[in-house]
């Protein structure tokens, strides 16, 4: 694959990082999943942790190309769903173990990705965000509606309260899948906790796509360092998986 890719995860101002961040390779394909602990609930690194090893071991064991990449992503965030949710047998429902997540597969020229909760995937082109997911929240439901604007949204009380989310309840939570996405040479897509985009405009974090003569990883760390100092001295861990898709590489003649 012609693919560039960089993972980061900081502290922030927290006594614990409870994200997890992964990105895996192999056989023309590419998974990344980045998952945010719920700090409220008992253990939220653990849950992350059973979350991401999930999903990544179900993304090795499967064969590629995969036939039907939507239904993996939601089979395998639901197996991440499930492994979370027995984190908490025999706990009272409102300590359970919970995280929020975004996974995303790359697979030929094409993207596909779902996400749960308020872990947010982008799609960068050209220095502009193209597409963005939308937060299961209710702030997001507000903003959706017209009742507050984007600068309403970023200081609202209840911007961190999510609507869904893995582990807790037994029933499969919501989630909210892309659809086949065909990439162009130099798109970027990022996959963030809300610590990372709680902290950024959406022209800071569309930068990742704007110079495709950087190194992503050079990017991605100053994004990072900034969403950190902008909501510094409350800064929650921030975490974030990039990939850009490289023009296919001109073939060569012997």
């Amino acid at each position: 694959m012609h693919l560039e890719h960089a993972d980061l995860s900081l502290l922030g101002n927290r006594e614990e990082n409870q994200d997890r961040v992964a990105i895996a390779c192999g056989d023309g394909a590419a998974f990344l999943a980045v998952v945010d602990g719920m700090g409220g609930h008992a253990d939220g690194a653990s849950a992350a942790e059973a979350a991401i090893r999930t999903m990544i071991g179900d993304f090795i064991d499967a064969r590629r190309p995969l036939f039907d990449p939507e239904g993996f992503l939601h089979l395998t965030i639901g197996r991440a769903h499930e492994a979370v949710v027995a984190l908490g047998n025999g706990l009272p429902m409102e300590v359970r173990p919970r995280a929020t997540c975004a996974a995303c597969l790359i697979q030929g020229s094409n993207a596909y990705w779902a996400h749960v909760g308020d872990s947010r995937i982008y799609l960068l082109r050209n220095g502009n965000v193209a597409m963005r997911t939308r937060d299961h929240s209710h702030v997001e439901l507000l903003l959706r509606s017209g009742r507050i604007t984007e600068k309403q949204a970023q200081e609202h009380p209840m911007r961190n309260y999510v609507e869904s989310c893995i582990g807790g309840d037994r029933a499969l939570p919501e989630m909210t899948l892309s659809g086949r996405q065909r990439l162009r040479g130099n798109d970027v897509l990022l996959l963030c906790s809300d610590g990372l985009w709680a902290g950024l405009t959406d022209a800071q974090v569309a930068s990742l796509s704007r110079d495709p003569r950087r190194r992503l990883a050079d990017s991605l760390a100053d994004i990072g360092a900034r969403a950190v100092q902008t909501t510094s001295p409350f800064a929650d861990n921030t975490t974030a998986a990039a990939a850009r898709w490289l023009k296919e590489a001109p073939e060569t003649t012997n």
